[in-house]
Parts: structure tokens; C-alpha cells; sequence
């Protein structure tokens, strides 16, 4: 049985899912003769041994003893501002590196991150869940294997259900980066093509306090690809029907939807139907819940070498990008190209 043993750096909402789903993992690795090991650190330290206690895991006081306890990688569920040093450290450290997105709080300031990665041949997996999931999963094998014709249109949907806490969205860098960037990423993947203009409008009739700290609760994206193919990306705070996170992908030969199953967050006005029947999702959490669960065991595939790195920091780096020029064009109000290119 091969030991990899993981160090999770981080026990807020994100941190305490990860944790639970590394814990989980076990009961798919162990068939292949692989046995994970966790341990933790977080500097409100009662909350982090009360979330080791409750799972078996370790606690540590800080990510410097996790490193000196031998982990085989490090996982960061912290603040953004936090991710460029501890990318660094898992770097220095010479450990495969698993970081939420994104890499860091701009573009600008996630180049020189960039830079260290590629100057100290650092290997590092960004939290970009959905390149897991099995419906985009899915309509990528499709679109590859030429089913669905050339694509004409893109229509990709995020909705939560309830907003965040304003605290936190005075320093999420806007709807577009906090939330949209999961489906910029989406269609970069998906498509293999670049999206090289985006111009962008939003409101706020929900809480103006969300607008008093500079952001918007729904917004709607209008982007262009290199190769011409228009889309949208919409996103709002306040979808009571549930969490909703759908990518209408239609084809000269045929059409698919990411998303559209029994909890689907909407109801059909047709006579008739009872389409969806089930409970709709209540948080991205929920919706991901699979996905979730296969991003962690692909890192520990990435750890032992058996997969390539299935989110680099440049594909997060573009997807911020493309969420960088979203907002800029919902502030000035025009078009805005996006520089595409991540190279130094």
C-alpha cells in the first residue's frame, strides 16, 4: 500500500469540502493501492483540531511543519491574497501544489507566481471543478468526436441561490472574477479556442449594499472567440429557485446542455410536463459535489505521476484574464479585448 500523505493549509468553507473529500478518498484509492493521509493547519487553530478530530486527521501549527512532516502535497483552501506565498512554499518545498483559484487576487499580480512555477519547475493544479464534471465532461468528448458540427452558439449560466456575505464580496474583485471565471474557463477548455473580446453589462436590484461596495448582482457577458463564435456568460446572486449552472452548447449538427437534469433550478410554463421533478441544488457545493470529489483524486494521480496536470496556472491565468476585461467593460461600458497570451 503506497502512503500519500496530504497537507491541507486552510479549514474555512472551501477548506472544511476538501477536507471531507480527501478523507473520502480512501474508499476509491484503496482498491488501487493507494492510502491517504491527511493533516491541516489553520490559524484559528481550535476550529482545525476540532475539523482533524472529526475526520482522523492531523493538526499542525503552521504550513512550515506541515512541510517538515514529509507531505507529498499541499493543498491551499485560503484567502486569495494568500496564494501567491503559499504556491511558493509548496514550490520551494519541491511538492506537487493544489491551490483554489484563483492564483492570485489580479492578473498582475499572479505573472510573477507564474514566473517562480516555470523558474523552479513547480507543478501546480488550480481548483477549477468543473473540467471534472460529467456533463461538460461529456459534451467535450462530443464536440471533439465532431457529433455536435461546428458550434454557433455558447450559452453558459451561473446563478447561486442566495448572495455571499457582503464582506465577502467587498474584496471578491467583482461578480465576473468571483464567479463568472469558472465558466470562462469552461469554454476555453471545452472549445480549445481563445475568447478575445467580452463586453459586459450589469445591475443591482437586490441589496444595495452590494452595490455600495462596488459590485453587481447579475451581470451578463457577451464574448467572442478567436474564431468568431459568439456566446454569453450570465451571472446573478439571487436565483431563489436554487443554484443553477448550466452551458447550452448549440451545433450545426446538434445541440447539447450541460446542467439539464431532474434538479434543474426552473420549471416548465407547457402544459403538462413535470420536467424537473426533483429538488434543485441549494449551493455550488451541492452542484459540484462529484466533481469536487474527482479534482482531489486526480491531484493525488498528479502526486504520483500517473495523469498530467489537469489545470494549469495558465489556463487559470487566461480565464482571469478574460474575468479582468468582463469587469473593465462593465465599468466603462464598451467592448474590451482581452490580451491572451500568458507568456513572460
Amino acid at each position: 500500500m503506497k502512503d500519500v500523505i496530504l497537507g491541507l493549509v486552510g479549514v474555512g468553507r472551501i477548506g472544511v469540502m476538501h477536507a471531507n473529500n480527501i478523507s473520502a478518498l480512501n474508499g476509491v484509492l484503496n482498491p488501487q493501492g493507494i492510502n491517504v493521509r491527511l493533516l491541516l493547519t489553520d490559524v484559528a487553530e481550535d476550529h482545525a483540531k476540532g475539523v482533524a478530530a472529526g475526520l482522523g486527521a492531523g493538526f499542525l501549527p503552521s504550513v512550515e511543519d506541515l512541510i517538515a512532516a514529509g507531505v507529498d502535497g499541499l493543498v491551499i483552501a485560503t484567502g486569495t491574497g494568500t496564494h501567491p506565498e503559499l504556491i511558493r512554499v509548496g514550490v520551494d518545498a519541491g511538492i506537487p501544489v493544489f491551490c483554489e483559484k484563483p492564483v492570485a487576487m489580479n492578473v498582475a499580480d499572479a505573472l510573477p507566481v507564474l514566473d517562480y512555477i516555470r523558474d523552479n519547475n513547480g507543478v501546480v493544479q488550480i481548483g477549477h471543478q468543473r473540467r471534472f464534471d460529467h456533463g461538460y465532461l461529456e459534451a467535450k468528448r462530443a464536440y471533439q468526436a465532431g457529433e455536435l458540427g461546428w458550434i454557433h452558439s455558447l450559452r453558459a449560466v451561473t446563478c447561486d441561490m442566495a448572495p455571499p456575505p457582503v464582506e465577502f464580496l467587498a474584496s471578491s474583485g467583482g461578480l465576473f472574477r468571483d464567479c463568472s471565471v469558472h465558466d470562462f474557463d469552461i469554454l476555453r477548455w471545452l472549445t480549445g479556442r481563445e475568447i478575445v473580446e467580452v463586453y459586459a453589462k450589469g445591475s443591482n436590484n437586490g441589496d444595495p449594499a452590494i452595490g455600495a461596495v462596488g459590485d453587481v448582482d447579475t451581470a451578463l457577458a457577451l464574448v467572442t472567440f478567436d474564431d468568431g463564435t459568439v456566446g454569453t456568460v450570465s451571472a446573478t446572486r439571487y436565483n431563489g429557485a436554487g443554484h443553477d449552472v448550466r452551458l447550452e452548447i448549440q451545433g450545426s449538427s446538434r445541440s447539447l446542455m450541460v446542467g439539464l437534469d431532474e434538479q434543474t433550478a426552473m420549471a416548465s410554463a407547457e402544459a403538462g410536463i413535470a420536467f424537473p421533478s426533483g429538488q434543485s441544488h441549494r449551493t455550488f457545493a451541492e452542484r459540484f459535489d462529484q466533481a469536487y470529489r474527482s479534482e482531489m483524486a486526480a491531484f493525488v494521480e498528479l502526486i504520483l505521476g500517473r495523469r498530467e496536470n489537469p489545470c494549469t496556472p495558465e489556463d487559470a491565468v487566461a480565464a482571469s484574464r478574460v474575468a479582468d476585461a468582463a469587469q473593465e467593460s462593465l465599468a466603462t461600458g464598451v467592448p474590451v479585448k482581452v490580451a491572451i497570451s500568458v507568456a513572460r
